[in-house]
Parts: C-alpha cells; sequence; structure tokens
C-alpha cells in the first residue's frame, strides 16, 4: 500500500518550505504517524553524511531528525553543490558522479560532465535527456519512502512557478504530476505582497498543474490573524482554494540552512538562551566567512554555549580581539586560501598562531592551515602553497571521503562525519581527531565534532585558558536536547495554527482533482 504524501512548495526561495516541512514531520509523528522527508533535488554546501556513507543535504537530515528515524540517501537523491556561479558537483544517491555547468544540467549546450574515479558514469546517467533519467531516479526513491512510511511529507525547491524550468522540474510541479502529490504553497507575508505571490504562482502554472495545488500557509505573521481574513476570504474566491493556516512570526525556527549566510540552530540559541556566562568572562569565536563556504553549521554547537558570541567575519582587523578564530569548511580549498590573502586575514592568522592564540580549521579550513596542497581535482591548480601553519601535505584524491567517525580527543568521546577529497599526510605535532595540533593551531577534517557535548567544553577550557579568559562552558548544554527543543517547537507551530484536519486529509487522500481553473495571466 502506498503511503500519503505532499509536497510543501514555496512562493519564493527561503519563505519557510525546510521549517514547514519539519514542522509537519514532527507533528505527525507525534500523532503516532510512521512519516519521512524527501527533497528530490537539493542545491546546497551544507550537507551530511548518512550511516551507509551517502551524502545528502543537512537539511533533509534535520527533517529525519523531526520524524525520529535516520536520514538515508532516499530522502535526497539529487544534491547539488556549488563550485562557484555556473557550476556545480552532482551527488546522485548519496555519490559524485560529476561536475557540471548549471546550462549542462538544466539541459542546455553546457559542456558534459566531469567524472569521478569509481561512479556511474555521468555520460550515461545525467548527460542526454538526464533530467529524464533523474526524474525516474527520484521517483523510485520516492515511491520506495511511500511504500515504507505512512506519509511522506516532500519539500520543493525555489518556487513551482519558475516556468523557464518547468521542462526539466523534478523537484516541484514535476514530481508532483508524476507522483499524484497534492502541493501546499506557502508564503513569507512578512516579506511583503504574499496575496499577489499566492494568486501569481497558481496562475502561472499550466491547469495540469494547477489541479495539483491543494491551498495555501502564510508563514511568519505579525499581529491580529483577524486582519487577515478578509484577504484570505478573497483570495479563496479567486483561486477556490483553502488556506491551510496562518503561523506566526517566530525568531530562530530556521533548521540547517541550505544556502547562504542566514544562522541555522545557531539564530535559536542566541535568541531563546538568556542564561548569563557561567564565568566572569565571554568567548569571543570569529568564523572567516571564506568563499563557498560548506557545513558552517559546525559553529552552531559553539553559540549553544551561554557566554560565547559568534561572528562571521572578513577583516583582519575583526580577528583582532578574538579568543578563537575558525576557519570553516569550504567547496573551493584553494579559492579561499586566495581569499585568506586578498583580504589580509592569511597573515593574521600566521601572526595569530605564532603568538599561541587559537585556532580551529575545520575540513577546508584544516587543509589551508597545512603546507602546501596538491589540487588536480577540485581548483585543478595544481601544486599551492599553504599557510604553513600546520606540518601537513594535502593531497586531493577523485574518490570523496565520506564517512562517520567516532573517537576520542582531550579525554572525552567524540562523534562527527568527513566530506572531503583532499587527503592530508601529517608530518608532526600532536595527535587530534584525524588531523593535527600544534600550540594553540588545531586542525581536523571532522565535522560536526563540536556537537560532543563533552569533548566540545574540554575544548572551550583550552580556548579559554589560552586566551586568558575567566570563562565556564556550562555542565549542562546539550546539544541533542536543544534541537529537540527546535523540532518541538516547529511541531507546535503546525499543531496550534494550522487547520490539521484538513491537511491530515490532503496527506492521507492525495492530490486534489477539479479545482477550479486560473487560466494564465487572467484573474477570475
Amino acid at each position: 500500500m502506498t503511503g500519503g504524501g505532499l509536497l510543501v512548495a514555496g512562493t519564493t526561495s527561503d519563505a519557510g518550505k525546510s521549517v514547514v516541512t519539519a514542522g509537519i514531520c514532527r507533528w505527525l509523528v507525534r500523532q503516532g504517524v510512521k512519516v519521512a522527508p524527501f527533497k528530490a533535488q537539493n542545491m546546497s554546501l551544507n550537507s551530511f553524511v548518512t550511516r551507509e556513507g551517502a551524502e545528502i543535504g543537512r537539511a533533509q537530515a534535520m527533517q529525519a531528525q523531526a520524524c525520529r528515524v535516520e536520514p538515508t540517501a532516499l530522502m535526497n537523491p539529487v544534491l547539488l553543490k556549488p563550485g562557484g556561479e555556473q557550476s556545480s558537483q552532482v551527488v546522485l544517491l548519496g555519490k559524485p558522479v560529476g561536475e557540471l555547468s548549471a546550462r549542462g544540467f538544466f539541459g542546455g549546450a553546457g559542456p558534459a560532465a566531469q567524472p569521478q574515479s569509481g561512479a556511474v558514469s555521468p555520460g550515461k546517467r545525467l548527460h542526454g535527456g538526464r533530467q529524464q533519467k533523474l526524474l525516474g531516479t527520484v521517483l523510485d526513491c520516492l515511491a520506495e519512502l511511500r511504500g515504507t512510511y505512512d506519509a511522506v511529507i516532500c519539500e520543493g525547491a525555489g518556487s513551482p512557478a519558475e516556468i523557464n524550468l518547468r521542462r526539466t522540474d523534478i523537484v516541484n510541479m514535476g514530481i508532483a504530476r508524476n507522483a499524484g502529490l497534492p502541493v501546499l504553497i506557502v508564503g513569507d507575508i512578512d516579506r511583503g505582497g504574499v496575496f499577489a505571490s499566492f494568486f501569481g504562482t497558481v496562475a502561472l502554472l499550466s491547469e495540469e498543474d494547477q489541479r495539483l495545488i491543494a491551498g495555501f500557509l502564510v508563514n511568519k505573521f505579525r499581529g491580529d490573524v483577524s486582519l487577515l481574513e478578509p484577504g484570505l476570504d478573497m483570495l479563496h474566491g479567486l483561486t477556490g482554494r483553502h488556506t491551510y493556516g496562518v503561523l506566526p512570526f517566530r525568531h530562530g525556527l530556521g533548521i540547517d540552512e541550505e544556502d547562504g549566510l542566514r544562522v541555522s540552530l545557531r539564530g535559536t540559541v542566541r535568541e531563546s538562551n538568556v542564561a548569563p556566562p557561567v564565568g566572569e568572562d565571554v568567548l569571543r569565536v570569529a568564523v572567516c566567512a571564506v568563499p563557498l563556504m560548506s557545513n558552517f553549521t559546525d559553529v552552531d554547537a559553539l553559540a549553544a554555549e551561554p557566554g560565547v558570541v559568534v561572528r562571521f567575519v572578513d577583516r583582519p582587523e575583526e580577528l583582532a580581539d578574538a579568543d578563537l578564530v575558525v576557519l570553516p569548511g569550504t567547496r573551493g580549498t584553494v579559492r579561499a586560501l586566495e581569499w585568506l590573502r586578498e583580504r589580509g586575514l592569511a597573515d593574521a592568522v600566521v601572526r595569530r598562531a605564532a603568538e599561541q592564540r587559537p585556532i580551529l580549521g575545520i575540513c577546508g579550513g584544516f587543509q589551508v592551515l597545512g603546507e602546501h596542497i596538491e589540487d588536480d581535482v577540485e581548483s585543478r591548480r595544481g601544486q599551492v602553497e599553504g599557510l604553513g601553519v600546520l606540518p601537513v601535505r594535502v593531497r586531493f584524491a577523485r574518490e570523496k571521503t565520506l564517512t562517520r567517525p567516532t573517537g576520542e580527543a582531550l579525554g572525552e568521546h567524540v562523534e562527527g562525519y568527513e566530506i572531503h577529497h583532499g587527503i592530508a599526510e601529517i608530518t608532526g605535532g600532536e595527535p587530534f581527531l584525524d588531523g593535527c595540533r600544534v600550540g594553540q593551531t588545531w586542525g581536523t577534517h571532522w565535522h560536526g565534532s563540536l556537537e560532543s557535548d563533552g569533548f566540545r567544553r574540554a575544548f572551550l577550557r583550552e580556548v579559554a585558558a589560552a586566551a586568558g579568559r575567566r570563562f565556564v562552558p556550562a555542565a549542562d548544554t546539550s546539544f541533542a536536547a536543544l534541537r529537540e527543543e527546535q523540532l518541538d517547537r516547529l511541531g507546535d507551530l503546525i499543531e496550534q495554527h494550522a487547520d490539521t484536519d484538513a491537511l491530515w486529509r490532503l496527506i492521507e487522500s492525495g492530490a486534489p482533482q477539479g479545482l477550479p481553473f486560473i487560466p494564465p495571466g487572467a484573474p477570475a
């Protein structure tokens, strides 16, 4: 028997699709429904490694947590990882299969993919009718999930009204029509123009696609809902579609972001955590906002600590008062190294290391701290000199390392995940996870290590001592518990402010049929 389903689409990017999807998932699982998330195609530099060694978007991993299930590659079969303005690495079913230009990926005359060693040939899998092949793959994944779960809540991408991409769409109306999914459109009223956005989104679609649009969900509303109701009634009269709820504006409800620099769980903990520092001082953490920054969610766990202030920086003077500087992961290690030098940040980091002031490099940030980089894969720049702070030589391999390691550091158990092409040869220093430490400069490929509470506290104690700060980590801060609290808040939003009876009927019964048709460009 096929489980129920729903596609959560948005009037725009960042309308709240990821948050609403997670909220619906958490609400359903609290009702005893066996539910899974799904996003056919994701574009993100924030990714996660499943237990079977597959790479998927972090948003889908967090949505799986909202469902209280283990994330798998089925939940995000296609992941695009931008490598610049015009190209992305294509990750198919959790494994990289090649690099494609945007024009090439969406069916234009772009260059053929550069294959990854050991992967399915992108020439067969992606080039020449590649979108149809991908559509078959994502439909198979969705069907498998629907055969296993009572309900699958799918997330769209961007807007379903991107009519220039409709012919090759596999994530919005393309998947909805082929899988028979009802579509809920989310609009961010805080941006303004939400009624026009709802109407315009439906009006731009073909009649066949329009018939799948079940209705709307207003997100981020401030004020008295009764003032909005006349507009909702008029919207119903114009479109024949129900509004399934009005979600109030709440600070810090974003789950792990797909792209951009908007804070994810960091925002939640900084806005909701009112506990004062345990010690007399705060710790200031500066994160270098390198190009193509990836998995910047690593610093969320630092911001979860009372008394830790995290900010992103792009100028050397902003490092002066930092107690800890973090060089985060990046999809462009060599480009990040060039950017650090162009900005004067490289010299500031080297001076800081010589002064024994704490620095933490994670993944690509670890690699730039080394002596040299041999890259014929990512940037294809060959030999490049690193910052020379750590005794490490990095060689980029075509095979991507995708693992979920565990270990011990600073006397504490640590869990993390690795996503990188660079292979590090360590020639000195003290061992630190998979990397090394020299003085107060630390480097590792492990993402997520700071989510291990005991290790994070031990690390912050070392940082505080080196920085001369009277800072004490809170003994009871649980990052996992904060995540659960956040997901419950999302579930509460849906339960308290959405028409859950109507929403469940929609999920259970399948795609709506026979809704009034709005001719494109012709208001009723």
